[in-house]
């Protein structure tokens, strides 16, 4: 046997097994029968295999003698793990340094590649494969499952050296390698590489495992540009198959590309490329994410038509989008459909219909649902409970939500912190400041991981009850456990001492987040100087709002109405007013709100600039900013007050009705004519009939009956 036939064994090794090559080796060389053996010069090799295969010192009693370790170690110039006889053999070099300065003592040669000459000896071939290549193969995976690219580069190198043959499916191992160090750009590179540099066919497997990689790092763009570059270059000859359409339509959707998506869905027939689920999954997500919900709601009739059945996670992303859009009958409806075609709807799609119920405020029927989860054998979990309990809160029932707490706990389901931290928030925006110590007492003895959200919630909760004292040793307990405070924390508890008068203690805590290196955002800068305005040190807000903008830091509308707020009680009513007209030009988050206009207004008539009151009446009204109960107060009072002789306020309301119902805007109409009814002044005649015609239209009509079969589909 030559050192061929030894190589021959040791792919046996590595292909089929360590017991198949043991006995190889006992046959052929070390010759147990005790049969003279001519090729007596090759047992020292042999015998390092053998000792190699069955794991290093194991099996010594089965070697003879006469071959002291000395004499045949020396041949082996690769470390094998020892591993069990049912387990694969792993192979990979020994500490390379020390391998190559080795040789270098050795041979005198500047580098050496990372795989011994003397184990690559030449044998036969078999077509384009070599003795040796599955090695190879083996070590092209170790390498890239532990990204060590440097290593990589070396066997391709000796390979190419060597005119070995190279496998797509090596190509995709290392594609998938640098996918997960974040390297698309190598991947590509590499691919290019495949056919001039290593003579490798590229087929359309390796070209999806590269655009997957691209894919998933977020570079859409770079995405669509490779897929364009490979379908289009004539002499790379890649077809396209239904993976790279979807990737393709993936890519697009994510870029908000949704009509050049459904393009490629109309080409891929024409390519002879049936659509699948995923296909028309990954578009009709992309569709409900920009609302189009009547198309993706089209687009699922199509593809049953096209004999390609929904899955649950198709029903779920349109139920999803139906939830968001407000759409509870439809989604309904869909689930009924799911259950029509075979299709059982599972934890996510009860949790769905529940948080769509839970955000429309109907928690009767969201608790229903989840009795129809449990018989349709769906176990309701963590996120369910969480969703319900959400909703109570948002309904002002954390009490319930409480009584959900314990039944959760009583099941056995771990509660996490954002259930805490949202049954706090409610508590103490109830005014149950005591139930909302209890429970983080509760927290506190069952052991439940504070975070940095629950503290500050318990934070802001003390504020709101006047409390900042309290608040302030809870920050104290805070930064002891290792919870570092954020913008938010901060800010809450400035605002509570500004509240409660101590603006000292407030600007000693702006002090410390610059101490502890927090970031002072813009709702910080806000609580300040709406903070030292009302404590009346406007001065002090003028410098912190320059401040703010050296530091390029945009204010918000909510900085830039607590500095109206202070110019106005500053009496400096023009610097307001130009202060006002600078808010118009910024961007939208910017923008004056009503309780903008409601400070200028106010500081207006209290100088009886009535006149210039009623025009920036009228341009709230144009911007599209309907008056609040507080806007007609202001009135109210004002032409009771100021006008000679005093009128009761009712011509002035009854006339903004008027004005709102023709720009359409109906609920502010409403909400004024409420006012109007509490303050026992009835609107005109004339008012009522135009009122009842705007409401009378065809189509708020058919709204308004489209509306009640919503609620009674509902009811299910």
């Amino acid at each position: 046997m030559s050192v061929g036939g030894l190589m021959s064994i040791l792919d046996v090794a590595v292909t089929q097994g360590v017991a198949e090559a043991r006995a190889r080796i006992f046959t052929h060389v070390l010759n147990p029968t005790g049969q003279k053996c001519p090729l007596c010069s090759l047992k020292p090799l042999a015998y390092s295999f053998f000792r190699v295969l069955n794991g290093l010192g194991t099996y010594n009693h089965l070697i003879p003698s006469k071959f002291p370790s000395s004499s045949y170690s020396t041949h082996c110039h690769f470390s094998f793990h020892a591993k069990a006889l049912n387990q694969p053999i792993e192979v990979e070099p020994r500490n390379y340094d020390e391998f190559s300065s080795h040789n270098e003592r050795e041979s005198g040669n500047e580098s050496e590649p990372p795989i011994s000459d003397n184990i690559f000896k030449s044998g036969s071939k078999m077509g384009t494969y070599k003795l040796g290549d599955s090695t190879f193969y083996s070590i092209i995976e170790k390498y890239a499952n532990l990204s060590d690219f440097k290593s990589l580069e070396k066997v391709l190198h000796r390979m190419r050296l060597e005119e070995r043959a190279f496998l797509e499916r090596s190509f995709i191992v290392m594609f998938k390698a640098y996918g997960k160090a974040h390297l698309p750009e190598k991947a590509i590179e590499l691919f290019d590489q495949m056919s001039k540099l290593f003579q490798c066919k590229r087929t359309v497997k390796s070209f999806n495992s590269v655009l997957n990689v691209i894919i998933k790092e977020g570079l859409y763009h770079r995405a669509l540009e490779f897929s364009n570059h490979v379908v289009n270059e004539k002499h790379i000859n890649i077809s396209p198959n239904v993976l790279t359409f979807n990737l393709i339509i993936k890519a697009k959707c994510k870029l908000g590309l949704v009509d050049d998506a459904i393009e490629v869905l109309r080409e891929m027939p024409v390519r002879k490329c049936v659509p699948d689920v995923y296909t028309y999954c990954t578009l009709i997500d992309g569709l409900c994410k920009e609302g189009r919900i009547d198309e993706a709601v089209s687009l699922l009739d199509e593809m049953q038509i096209d004999g390609c059945f929904p899955s649950t996670i198709t029903y779920n992303i349109l139920i999803c989008g139906l939830c968001r859009k407000g759409d509870l009958s439809r989604a309904v409806k869909l689930v009924d459909n799911m259950f029509l075609k075979g299709c059982a709807p599972n934890e996510v799609t009860y949790n769905t219909l529940i948080h769509g119920l839970c955000l429309k405020g109907r928690l009767e029927k969201a608790a229903s649902l989840l009795d129809r989860m449990v018989l349709s054998k769906c176990v309701p979990n963590e996120v369910t409970y969480g969703t319900i309990i959400n909703g109570l809160v948002k309904e002002g029932r954390a009490m319930d939500g409480v009584r959900i707490l314990v039944l959760m706990e009583e099941r056995g389901y771990q509660v996490n912190v954002h259930v805490y931290s949202a049954l706090l928030s409610g508590l103490f925006k109830e005014g149950k400041s005591e139930e909302a110590m209890k429970l983080f007492k509760k927290m506190n003895d069952n052991g439940s991981q504070l975070n940095t959200v629950v503290y500050s919630v318990l934070v802001d909760g003390l504020c709101r009850e006047q409390k900042p004292d309290e608040a302030a040793k809870i920050l104290h307990e805070m930064v002891i456990k290792g919870c570092r405070p954020n913008a938010f924390t901060y800010s809450s508890l400035m605002k509570g001492f500004f509240d409660t008068g101590d603006s000292h203690k407030a600007i000693e805590l702006w002090e410390d987040m610059n101490k502890n290196n927090c970031i002072q955002n813009v709702v910080c800068y806000s609580v300040l100087i709406c903070g030292l305005s009302k404590n009346g040190k406007f001065r002090e807000a003028m410098m912190v709002w320059t401040q703010m903008l050296r530091r390029g830091c945009k204010p918000d509308v909510v900085t830039y109405s607590s500095m109206l707020h202070g110019l106005c009680n500053a009496g400096l009513l023009e610097e307001a007013l130009k202060l006002y007209h600078e808010m118009l030009y910024q961007e939208p988050n910017s923008q004056p709100d009503i309780v903008t206009y409601n400070i200028l207004l106010n500081s207006l008539c209290k100088q009886n600039c009535i006149s210039r009151a009623i025009d920036l009446l009228n341009t709230m009204l144009d911007r599209g900013c309907d008056p609040d109960l507080v806007t007609c107060n202001i009135f109210l009072t004002t032409v009771r007050e100021k006008l000679d002789p005093p009128q009761d306020g009712r011509d002035f309301l009854d006339e903004l009705v008027v004005r709102l119902f023709k720009r359409q805007r109906v609920s502010g109409a409403s909400e004024i004519m409420q006012v109007m009814l509490q303050k026992l002044l009835p609107p005109k005649a004339s008012t009522w009939t135009g009122i009842i015609q705007q409401l009378c239209k065809t189509n708020r009509i058919h709204a308004a009956i489209e509306r009640c079969w919503r609620n009674l589909y509902a009811d299910f």
